[in-house]
């Protein structure tokens, strides 16, 4: 009761006076003018409040210091310091309700800048855990500083020197641990110096992880200075030069609470386990993916981390963190994990081993010492090893790099547990494999081949019959029971098999070349409990059937990459010419090469490589008859096909950009014939992003063209509400969809249609081929607006576009074509077409562009078609954890005026809440007004 009323008489001190208003109020603009000015809040462009904690340390030391530099001097200087120490009430009390009445006031301080949260959840997807763990980490933080400024205070009776001691030793303590300081030093006595300093740990608490360690140290802190205020008054009151038994047990207990203290810190710093991970989808802990596949481990898993003494400044941060996602492994692996940091520099044997036998190198990086700046060889990377198999992360694959508008580089890593959990699914699945197919199978496969009798079999698919009898015989030899095979006669009975092919899988008769008039069958698939795959029989090539089957088996298997045919445009030197990110699809190509075998289709040949498990077609030129045979043959045998196209394509021309005509040939009536159209021209919406784009700008007589980043309505923002509840698009935050056209799909023949991605409904459509932005142009904007389809997949049975092979792949040299009409008319339920409505949306150009725009790599459309290969194929282990990162909530497009608008909105809240705090405290002082005048009898 005594604390509380202390706390009371301090507030309504600070309240009588302009302390209490100058801090609010400077604490208040202060921190806006940060993250609105100093930080570029809206030219960042990031949903979040980082700015907010960033500077927070620094802040809080000379606002803190303020606070509580008149606490104890102004007390000593006018002499009730001695009232206070002949009180009956112990002196903890008094020195507990001085910080609980500063706690308050920063408390309430802090309640000033929510208006700014609220504002980013409002027209962004804010993760709010880094939000409360900030505000977490700024009261503990204030309650050290102000535990401090107390305890110098109590040393003097001036209030100026009390506020340079405090500044002095607050800026100690956050030096100690900051970059300024740490970077003179090497990387384990920098990491001994970071958990020394308060910013470093306030740092880790603001990322969104509130280890128990940090806060330990922020209340060892409180209780250490605190005391030591306490002890400070107490020896007030003592004789000088005398030594008595109180005086002895005094130091004895401020010498054993000190000692304690220190001791508890380096015994808390063992434990590593206690922490909540309080980000959204707790992008700093494992997922369960992870711990399910280190729990399939067999034997000792090593992840061996090469990090340099020395390192870049803006890396060296980072290494703890990953040091301690590395441990997480360890742990979830119950000691089929070892983990190891090794220097390189300081033990030549590992240094020789890392680079002869993993290829790992030192990277040049510039550096500072005391006294100049100079190239140092430094490792940041890391190694995962399963038996032979290995995987090497280096370390520009585990950050993402940021250039903001204030000229300030953020460097975080990028998505380190999908970097290090994809290393070991693959040197785990590799092993395992070891050349043998059959190990990662784990149910029985049994291949059924429907052929007709040898009376009804041409003769080259007699000899092709006998031979892949054999060679099926030996797999079943090295199957150990997980292969079988059977041949089965349609014909058979009254020809139900015939019929139940047919109306499965489309299975027709075939026709032979030589005698169209004889039909047969001759159909090979394979089949577990769950999936049924049809064999590519176009060559009845017997030295191409082991391939095949291999090819077949692997869709079984876990432990085999599996292989994506990719028919997209190569490298077009116009578009280096004009240096907008590069061009093609090589950003693409290297992102699925990550992941899966890229196998680039030829597909004019009119066969897709019997090795594609999944075949993606992006920004289609004019396709032939015979390649959209091949499309539609693939499809047919129960694939999945994936088409990004459009009726359009941008492309630079003459400094501006020209909207261009893209002819697909017989694609759009392909599309058409399963129900899929996409409209002509191309999508605007007011939900838009920002493009790099070349701008005309008339000076006079003269016309200059520029590059500026400007408001882009081509490139469509797409958020939440145009995002669908699928696994394929669920776990992506925001999309830039470029120069998309509108889809319609129709629903028929029972196929399952997912709508995926929309634009905003306020979209619109326009066939302006003017799509170069004027200086200062003005979008018009139609009065009604809608939304449009973007993305969508279908999946079941598919009737095929064709009648009869097409006149090419008739009557061709038998080396390469058996000359047997091998036409599947209908596809099994398993197929599925999935149609983006955008041929350049993952194109290089519209990347480089994003990185352009934002200042980091976008790769949100890479993302979504990782997403798509991994849905498509059942490889769904690492689909929630792909597109997790620090960059990619962004902020949606808003106009100049709105910007204004909402920072002014922050003020005026701000603002207000200092009013209401002022409404109150004039009710509370009218209410104690009234309440003494009644004792009084007045």
């Amino acid at each position: 009761m005594a604390t509380s009323r202390i706390a009371q008489k301090e507030l309504g001190l600070f309240f009588a006076s302009p302390v209490a208003w100058l801090f609010l109020g400077g604490f208040a603009s202060v921190c806006l003018f940060v993250v609105f000015w100093a930080e570029s809040f809206f030219a960042r462009n990031i949903a979040d409040v980082r700015p907010l904690f960033q500077w927070m340390p620094l802040l809080l030391i000379f606002l803190c210091s303020a606070l509580t530099m008149r606490m104890w001097s102004e007390e000593r200087r006018s002499g009730t310091l001695e009232h206070v120490l002949v009180q009956p009430c112990p002196l903890w009390r008094f020195v507990l309700g001085k910080f609980m009445a500063c706690l308050l006031l920063l408390l309430l301080a802090l309640v000033t800048t929510l208006p700014l949260p609220i504002t980013v959840a409002l027209i962004a997807d804010l993760d709010w855990g880094p939000v409360w763990a900030g505000y977490l980490a700024s009261l503990l933080l204030g309650g050290t500083y102000l535990s401090i400024g107390l305890f110098v205070s109590s040393r003097t009776d001036n209030s100026i020197v009390s506020l340079l001691g405090s500044v002095a030793l607050c800026g100690l303590l956050y030096m100690v641990g900051s970059s300024l300081f740490t970077e003179f030093f090497d990387s384990r006595s920098a990491d001994q110096l970071r958990q020394l300093g308060s910013g470093s740990r306030f740092d880790s608490i603001t990322r969104g992880v509130i280890d128990f360690r940090d806060l330990f140290y922020y209340l060892t802190l409180v209780i250490a200075f605190l005391g030591l205020n306490v002890y400070t008054l107490e020896k007030e009151g003592w004789a000088r030069f005398a030594s008595t038994p109180r005086q002895r047990h005094w130091r004895i207990f401020i010498f054993l609470l000190l000692s304690n203290l220190v001791l508890a810190n380096l015994w808390v710093e063992r434990i590593n386990s206690l922490r909540w991970d309080v980000t959204e989808g707790r992008i700093y802990s494992l997922s369960n993916a992870s711990r399910q596949l280190v729990g399939q481990l067999q034997e000792p898993l090593l992840i061996r981390g090469y990090f340099s003494a020395r390192n870049h400044p803006l890396l060296a941060p980072l290494e703890p963190q990953l040091k301690d996602l590395v441990l997480e492994y360890a742990e979830a692996a119950g000691g089929n994990v070892r983990v190891e940091f090794v220097d390189p520099l300081e033990q030549p044997e590992i240094e020789r081993e890392a680079k002869d036998r993993y290829g790992i190198e030192p990277t040049p990086f510039q550096v500072a010492d005391r006294y100049q700046s100079s190239l140092v060889n430094a490792y940041f990377t890391v190694l995962v090893q399963y038996g032979s198999e290995h995987q090497v992360l280096p370390f520009n694959d585990m950050i993402e790099v940021r250039n903001a508008a204030n000229g300030q580089v953020e460097v975080q890593l990028r998505n380190p547990e999908f970097d290090i959990t994809r290393a070991i699914r693959d040197v785990l699945y590799n092993y395992r494999a070891g050349g043998d197919l059959f190990a990662g199978i784990e149910q029985p496969v049994e291949l059924i081949a429907y052929t007709s009798d040898d009376a009804l079999l041409p003769d080259a698919l007699l000899a092709y019959r006998d031979s892949i009898e054999a060679q099926l015989q030996l797999a079943v030899d090295a199957s150990d029971g997980k292969f079988s095979f059977r041949f089965l006669r349609p014909e058979a009975g009254d020809g139900a098999l015939a019929r139940m092919i047919e109306d499965e899988w489309g299975f027709s008769p075939m026709t032979y070349a030589l005698d169209a008039e004889q039909e047969f069958y001759f159909y090979l698939t394979l089949a577990d409990a769950n999936q049924v795959v049809q064999l590519p029989t176009t060559n009845f090539d017997p030295g191409q059937f082991r391939k095949a089957l291999d090819s077949g088996l692997r869709r079984f298997a876990s432990n085999f990459t599996r292989s994506v045919a990719l028919s997209a445009p190569q490298v077009n030197p116009q578009l280096e010419q004009y240096n907008m990110g590069g061009a093609g699809f090589a950003t693409l190509e290297k992102a699925i090469t990550r992941d899966y075998s890229v196998l680039r289709e030829n597909l004019e040949d009119g066969e897709i490589s019997p090795e594609a498990d999944i075949l993606a077609v992006v920004a289609p030129g004019r396709l032939s008859t015979t390649a959209i045979y091949a499309i539609d043959q693939f499809l047919m045998r129960g694939g999945t096909v994936i088409l990004a196209t459009s009726p359009y394509t941008v492309e630079p021309d003459q400094g501006g950009l020209a909207l261009r005509d893209r002819d697909t040939g017989e694609l759009p009536a392909w599309l058409e014939h399963h129900g899929i159209r996409i409209g002509k021209g191309l999508i605007m919406d007011k939900r838009h992003g920002r493009f790099p784009a070349p701008v005309k700008r008339d000076s006079g007589a003269y016309q200059f063209r520029d590059v500026r980043i400007v408001d882009y309505p081509y490139f469509l923002d797409i958020r939440a509400q145009g995002l669908a509840r699928h696994p394929l698009v669920g776990n992506l935050p925001q999309l830039t969809m470029a120069w998309a056209s509108p889809l319609e799909v129709e629903r028929n023949d029972g196929r399952r249609v997912s709508q995926l991605l929309w634009s905003s409904p306020n979209a619109w459509l326009s066939e302006d081929r003017a799509v170069t932005p004027q200086d200062g142009q003005a979008w018009e904007e139609p009065a009604t607006t809608q939304r449009y389809l973007l993305a969508a997949s279908i999946n079941g049975r598919f009737r095929s576009f064709f009648q009869s092979p097409p006149m090419a792949l008739q009557n061709t040299d038998g080396a390469n074509r058996s000359g047997v009409n091998t036409l599947v008319k209908r596809s099994p339920e398993a197929a599925r077409i999935i149609v983006f409505s955008s041929n350049d949306f993952l194109s290089d150009r519209v990347l480089g562009a994003q990185v352009r725009a934002s200042g980091t790599q976008y790769l949100g459309p890479i993302e979504l078609f990782n997403n798509t290969l991994d849905w498509a194929l059942q490889d769904e282990q690492l689909l929630e954890i792909r597109s997790r990162g620090h960059f990619n909530r962004t902020l949606p497009p808003m106009a100049q005026n709105v910007r204004v608008a909402l920072e002014l909105v922050n003020y005026a809240a701000a603002f207000a809440w200092l009013l209401a705090l002022g409404f109150a405290n004039w009710l509370l002082s009218r209410r104690r007004r009234a309440r003494y005048m009644r004792e009084l009898g007045l």
